[in-house]
């Protein structure tokens, strides 16, 4: 029962993760091209997909990687953008 609560609880902190990085888009406070947004994104979708390997739901499964391959390409455009030098 506590193993199961744990388990919910962290993929409940991965949705809480997703949802500020989605409300801090919407209130301007972070870009889309901001770092911390694709991580928060990543982050908290690997949570979430955590927790649902205890409870499987494929169509949840499959929004959830797909979600963290996408972030996982902002983060990549994310750190070509910085780290990009002109000479």
């Amino acid at each position: 029962m506590i193993r199961y609560y744990l388990i919910d609880s962290i993929g409940i902190v991965g949705v809480i993760i997703v949802l500020i990085a989605y409300y801090l888009l919407n209130i301007s406070k972070i870009s889309a091209l901001d770092l911390s947004y694709q991580l928060m994104n990543f982050f908290g979708s690997c949570l979430i997909l955590f927790s649902l390997f205890f409870n499987w739901n494929l169509p949840a499964g499959l929004i959830e990687i797909s979600w963290m391959l996408i972030s996982l390409i902002g983060v990549y455009r994310c750190w070509k953008i910085k780290y990009s030098v002109s000479i």
